[in-house]
């Protein structure tokens, strides 16, 4: 029973994995045939609903997590899903998050899809599992900090995404503090995230030197 158990959580997750494998290709295509055919300010609008999709997806990875489907822990998924910026949307870096955050889930959901249907991973995949986030880790968290700071002022001013008092919840919620309380986060702890995935390299990759 255990086996069978076993089995179906393989397909599941090669099926999801594959899935969301799909829609962050295509993003990446309208994102790239966007900037190619009508500037960077097409490009949001171009990858609005296949990003929509790609994103709500992202939550079901957290569930996984919790019911312990996958060993990735719970708090290294959650930093990994951003923030859209209606305000912003125009701008220059939601092409460069776009294409970043395209590519880095490109790379990691077939390495996942793979090793779930095939029960292994080509060596140059996980090359550039554990590699390309040299590059792309930067250019992703740079664009979204550099969004939030952009979209400041006009948080503050239009008090969107707020709630004061009083009301019928009593309850009170300052998106423009929790904007700054983000990149208060993001500014100290992406180093850290930084550090903590080129260990995850190093063991990786001698792992697979030893194999």
């Amino acid at each position: 029973m255990a086996g069978v158990g076993s089995a179906v959580r393989r397909i599941y997750l090669a099926v999801y994995n594959w899935i969301v494998f799909a829609g962050w290709a295509q993003v990446l295509y309208y994102a790239i045939l966007a900037l190619w055919s009508s500037g960077h300010e097409a490009v949001y609008s171009a990858v609005e609903r296949p990003l929509q999709f790609a994103q709500t997806a992202a939550i079901m990875e957290i569930l996984h997590g919790l019911v312990g489907l996958v060993r990735s822990p719970v708090s290294a998924t959650l930093p990994q899903i951003g923030s859209s910026f209606p305000e912003t949307r125009f701008h220059i870096l939601v092409t460069t998050l776009v294409i970043s955050w395209s590519i880095t889930e490109i790379i990691r959901y077939s390495f996942f899809g793979m090793k779930e249907a095939l029960g292994f991973t080509p060596s140059w995949l996980l090359w550039l599992r554990y590699s390309t986030f040299m590059v792309l880790y930067p250019t992703g968290i740079s664009s979204e900090v550099g969004l939030i700071w952009i979209a400041l002022p006009y948080i503050k001013t239009s008090e969107k995404y707020c709630f004061r008092l009083p009301n019928r919840w009593n309850f009170s919620y300052d998106y423009y503090f929790t904007s700054i309380l983000a990149l208060m986060i993001y500014i100290p702890g992406s180093p850290h995230m930084f550090t903590y995935m080129l260990s995850q390299r190093k063991k990786a990759l001698s792992k697979a030197k030893t194999a």
